[in-house]
């Protein structure tokens, strides 16, 4: 069989197998092999080829990365563990956000914590997505049943449903802007995840503590990991399943 996503990835990205070779230092024959024959190329190719195309080596190769070596890279993937959010340093948070050049993802119920704690984060947000970064915010439907019972389970009925009407009206402020989407949620959450292109903050729910009391892991991706790619699908399948918040464009 051929490798069909190695072919794709390679025209893609305006390349052919004669100019993979000439980059990676091999005959234009072997890189035509690893297309047409589906071979797996050692991994110094594969980590080489990946970074030219822009692709993960799991999704390239399937079969290169074994569950156990994923796992272990995985593990390399935790850059730090904070016992609480209210300890994550708020120059981390700032730090991610202006570093992010292709993608802003928030999946909570309120985050109502990003706005207090930057007034101007709107206007930042704003500017991004001017800049071509995507920007997607995804917040607990305050009609739903999942967020009636987490109120329930920090404490107060609607407590929930209020945060999230409160964060709305900074969100509000950046309807109709390109590359902004603000959509609803009725996933009941384990996690909270905040993704920066390549790093992430996820931040652990844990029955009984509200979210700033909770733990809060920083990873960075690393190619062949499974640690932040866990995390990475679990925000697109919420994404997948969430739906339009009345007054705002959802993006295609």
């Amino acid at each position: 069989m051929a490798n069909e996503r190695l072919r794709d990835a390679i025209l893609r990205n305006g390349l052919t197998p004669v100019a993979v070779a000439e980059r990676i230092g091999v005959d234009p024959k072997t890189v035509e092999r690893w297309i047409t024959q589906d071979r797996t190329p050692y991994p110094r190719h594969q980590h080489a080829i990946a970074a030219m195309v822009r692709m993960d080596v799991p999704y390239l190769w399937p079969r290169a990365v074994t569950p156990e070596k994923a796992s272990k890279i995985g593990q390399s993937e935790m850059v730090h563990l904070y016992t609480r959010r209210s300890s994550v340093p708020y120059d981390l948070w700032h730090q991610l956000i202006e570093r992010a050049e292709k993608r802003i993802d928030v999946l909570a119920y309120a985050g109502l914590f990003l706005v207090e704690q930057d007034p101007r984060l709107i206007d930042t947000l704003r500017q991004k997505a001017e800049d071509g970064v995507e920007v997607t915010i995804l917040l607990g439907d305050p009609t739903s049943a999942a967020i009636e019972r987490r109120s329930v389970e920090e404490g107060g009925p609607g407590v929930m449903a209020a945060k999230i009407r409160q964060v709305e009206q900074y969100y509000n402020q950046l309807k109709g802007a390109d590359k902004v989407t603000v959509r609803y949620h009725e996933t009941t959450l384990y996690n909270s995840i905040y993704r920066f292109d390549d790093e992430m903050l996820v931040n652990m729910h844990v029955l009984g503590f509200p979210a700033p009391h909770a733990p809060v892991m920083h990873l960075r991706k690393l190619n062949g990991g499974d640690l932040f790619r866990t995390y990475s699908d679990s925000f697109d399948r919420v994404l997948r399943a969430s739906k339009a918040q009345p007054g705002h464009e959802v993006a295609p």
